[in-house]
């Protein structure tokens, strides 16, 4: 049973309590229904965005859903699926003479197999936490004589910022600034996720701010082709709810099919402005996902015209790391949905946000971070997939 800490799922009802009581009681109607359709005793539901963890975790709606519903942390935190050996890359590149590397504040204690960026900053690294990447072109613009390294972490809501930084240096000349793309696309993620002989998931809620981009097509195979439903959804406690009672409607319903309750910030179509960017600047390429392995055309390469400001491309010199991940170490399996944080050894113990072992306690968006903080310490065991039932019955 998951620890319940649902103080901030109590202040949601004190506001529409009658609201959240009937979602609430619908969600375990449609749960009941869609365990007799499947013969298992749970359901199971994918929440693939990082901050979509955070949110069911932080509100307390964890605690409120029913038993049989059972919520799995995705690989939809950028932090969490950068490898170690990109980790030791980012940390070589800040050590190179001449050299000021910038990157978002999540990244600076996520541990490599050499230390992390925080290891570099204090051994005299010249590392900077900037809050966009026109911020680090900015820096670039006032350090003439410094090469300025972005780390370009993030899915496909960061890449379009990025590819607008480069237009921007390009525009107005600036050359001393480049970026190491650690991009990642969520839609191939899915598709290694839906393809493992293991997965048992029976819906997803879809990120709100990557389909803001990308709009509704990119995941119409989860359904079409895999026959698993999903609801993009948005990030308060109210679009949670709803998006779980949407999502389990369509578990109960054929054919399977993508639908948005996030309607109010994700148009069907996406943002075409930042779509034309991101072709106009990117290539697919195959990606390493940290603990997952390489999947195809899961990142984004420059395109030949914007290579000068590639810094892989930029420092020849970058070491072909081969980091293994820490021994014991389940981060892969949590992100692909086959563990729960609590099945780690290593979590809460030698596993902390002051001692992290692995990157799901580091991000502020990581599945052991979300658990760690706000209690949950369920674990799988025998229920890791839920326990079949001794016959399925019709719903």
């Amino acid at each position: 049973m998951l620890m319940k800490n649902s103080a901030g799922a109590v202040a949601a009802l004190r506001r529409a309590p009658e609201f959240a009581r009937e979602v609430l009681g619908d969600i375990r109607q449609l749960s009941e229904r869609a365990c007799r359709r499947t013969g298992r005793d749970t359901v199971q539901i994918m929440e693939v965005c990082g901050t979509h963890t955070m949110s069911f975790a932080q509100s307390g709606l964890r605690g409120l859903l029913p038993d049989t519903v059972r919520l799995l942390s995705g690989p939809g935190c950028p932090v969490c699926v950068t490898t170690a050996a990109d980790v030791d890359r980012t940390v070589w590149l800040a050590h190179q003479p001449g050299v000021t590397l910038t990157t978002f504040g999540d990244m600076l204690k996520v541990p490599g197999s050499t230390g992390s960026l925080a290891d570099a900053s204090a051994s005299g690294a010249d590392v900077r936490v900037v809050y966009s990447p026109a911020d680090a072109l900015d820096l670039a613009a006032a350090l003439p004589d410094r090469e300025v390294v972005f780390l370009g972490v993030g899915f496909e809501t960061t890449a379009p910022l990025v590819a607008a930084t480069l237009l921007r240096a390009c525009e107005t000349g600036v050359r001393n600034f480049s970026v190491f793309p650690l991009f990642k696309l969520v839609p191939p993620a899915l598709r290694a996720i839906l393809a493992g002989r293991s997965h048992q998931n029976d819906g997803f809620v879809l990120p709100g701010h990557v389909s803001a981009i990308i709009g509704l097509a990119p995941y119409s195979f989860v359904a079409d082709e895999f026959g698993v439903p999903g609801v993009i959804a948005g990030f308060e406690p109210f679009d949670l709810l709803e998006a779980v009672r949407l999502l389990l409607n369509l578990v109960t319903e054929e054919p399977a099919r993508i639908a948005i309750q996030y309607t109010r910030g994700v148009p069907s179509g996406g943002n075409p402005a930042a779509l034309r960017m991101l072709a106009e600047s990117f290539d697919p390429c195959e990606a390493v996902w940290r603990a997952v392995g390489a999947i195809a055309e899961s990142g984004l390469a420059f395109k030949k015209h914007l290579a000068e400001f590639d810094a892989a491309r930029k420092f020849p010199g970058m070491p072909a790391c081969d980091a293994p991940e820490p021994k014991g170490c389940l981060c892969g399996a949590i992100l692909m949905g086959r563990a729960l944080p609590a099945d780690c050894r290593h979590f809460g113990t030698t596993c902390t946000p002051e001692t992290a072992v692995g990157p799901c306690m580091v991000s502020s968006e990581g599945a052991c971070a979300a658990a760690y903080k706000y209690g949950f310490t369920e674990t799988s065991r025998w229920k890791k997939f839920g326990r079949p039932r001794k016959e399925a019955t019709a719903p």
